[in-house]
């Protein structure tokens, strides 16, 4: 579930929309009633919702947004007549007055599109540092000699053993080196 920070210009708006997406099941992380404590409070987050108004004590949306960190969503909450003049691709709105259905819907597909944004980034290969593309190489360098394999074979070698161990391809490779030296 995504953090949700509601910032609106009155404290208790911004309390009335937390309790009504607690209600239906969104943990919210603050409900605040200008931009500073919003992105104060992002701060000690990875990633989520901001759900705010055209115009905060302190700042007008856009001035939020820019300060948004990585990770972070916004969800306009505007007239028709603001959001018209005022549409920006990147940030998701709602009109107001808005039905209480709309704004879970819209927060629920929000708050899908950051839970598929973070499996992403898990699946994603994890960078080596120079050391351990050392250890591959070095690995793949003693197959190549020892064993008559090309660089690709050798390759291919270190990353089924990884698979078929369940270890990452630098732990193989110290195994290949440790076993290969004795």
């Amino acid at each position: 579930m995504s953090n949700i920070i509601v910032v609106l210009p009155k404290l208790e708006d911004s309390r009335a929309i937390r309790g009504v997406l607690m209600k239906n099941g969104f943990q919210t992380a603050v409900a605040c009633a200008n931009g500073a404590q919003a992105l104060s409070h992002m701060q000690d987050l990875n990633d989520g919702i901001v759900i705010c108004g055209y115009k905060m004590a302190d700042m007008v949306y856009t001035e939020l947004h820019d300060c948004l960190p990585e990770g972070f969503d916004m969800l306009l909450l505007a007239s028709h007549a603001v959001l018209n003049e005022h549409w920006q691709s990147d940030i998701m709105s709602l009109a107001l007055p808005f039905k209480v259905r709309d704004l879970i819907n819209t927060v629920d597909m929000m708050n899908q599109t950051i839970m598929r944004r973070r499996r992403r980034e898990r699946m994603k290969p994890k960078k080596r540092s120079a050391e351990e593309d050392a250890v591959i190489r070095e690995a793949k360098d003693l197959l190549m000699v020892r064993n008559h394999m090309t660089e690709e074979e050798a390759h291919r070698y270190i990353q089924k053993s990884s698979m078929d161990s369940g270890t990452n391809m630098v732990e193989t490779a110290q195994m290949v080196l440790a076993m290969m030296r004795e």
